[in-house]
């Protein structure tokens, strides 16, 4: 079964603030691009949309390379999330998690498939990261382009 490579990235202006998500797949020689936004949000919530939006593409089970310039969704994935469970998502001083929801559901979708995760520097000559930025940076301005129209 092909490998799906994916990159993600959140973006913000203003934390919280408008804020957009991007992601680039790649797979068997094709690419698909995804982007979208919220008028009101926080860096860390675009940057979990990113992944839990591009996994939600995938339309069956297969190896899938996650490529995050994000230590939060990198860390929280893979380490943080199974001290959360085991104390019914509160951290270690007792507070709720936050982002809980996005974690759930980015950790029900992970399940699904054979996932690698992998941090790439922000920001730092790779192509893909660069594209998944720009793709966030998209979903910021139709963010607010719909929070100017009043959408929101």
């Amino acid at each position: 079964m092909t490998e799906v490579e994916i990159y993600t990235d959140g973006a913000c202006k203003g934390n919280p603030g408008p804020g957009g998500w991007g992601a680039l797949l790649r797979s068997g020689g094709h690419e698909k691009e995804i982007f979208g936004g919220e008028p009101h949000t926080t860096n860390n919530r675009m940057e979990l949309t990113a992944v839990i939006r591009a996994l939600q593409t995938l339309t069956r089970a297969c190896p899938v390379a996650i490529h995050t310039d994000s230590q939060y969704v990198k860390n929280g994935i893979e380490t943080w999330i199974h001290g959360w469970r085991r104390n019914g998502w509160k951290t270690a001083d007792r507070k709720p998690v936050k982002n809980a929801d996005l974690w759930r559901e980015l950790a029900a979708l992970a399940a699904q498939h054979a996932v690698t995760w992998h941090w790439v520097r922000g920001h730092a000559d790779n192509p893909g990261n660069i594209r998944a930025d720009a793709l966030a940076n998209r979903g910021v301005d139709g963010a607010r382009a719909e929070a100017r129209r009043g959408v929101v």
